[in-house]
């Protein structure tokens, strides 16, 4: 596990200080959360590391309730208070857009199982955005899976 660990962070380093942060960047914030629904996850912080954001483990919780019950085609989830509504369903990842925003090209997050850890990416904006944002979470997910294997 402390090896997973390193190279989550080191992975991670290198890849927000390129692709997370205010305008101009694919993604706008970030969050990289333990999950191991194997493991005994009441050993570890929920939260591994984020940027652009300052959640904490009891704002992630009713996300992560959420993602063990599985129910990602019938349910909302809520990170803060932005409501989410699933839109896309892949292998080890999907995406979902707020359904309350006030922005006016509205706002979605990509969320990628990655190893142990569940990669939160948010963006600003609809299609392209989205896009951009899945390429950054692909980015991270090469870097990392280079590093562990």
């Amino acid at each position: 596990m402390a090896a997973d660990w390193l190279s989550a962070r080191r992975a991670w380093e290198k890849w927000a200080t390129k692709h997370v942060g205010p305008s101009g960047k694919q993604v706008q914030a970030a969050l990289l959360l333990n999950y191991d629904p194997s493991g005994p996850s009441r050993l570890l912080p929920v939260i591994a590391e984020q940027e652009g954001t300052q959640l904490t483990a009891i704002d992630m919780q009713p996300f992560l309730d959420f993602v063990k019950r599985g129910n990602l085609q019938t349910e909302f989830f809520s990170i803060r208070p932005n409501q989410y509504l699933v839109t896309s369903i892949h292998d080890n990842w999907y995406c979902a857009r707020c359904v309350n925003s006030t922005k006016s090209g509205g706002e979605g997050v990509i969320v990628m199982q990655v190893g142990a850890y569940l990669l939160i990416c948010m963006y600003d904006g609809s299609l392209a955005s989205a896009s951009q944002a899945m390429v950054a979470a692909d980015q991270f997910a090469m870097q990392f899976n280079r590093r562990t294997h």
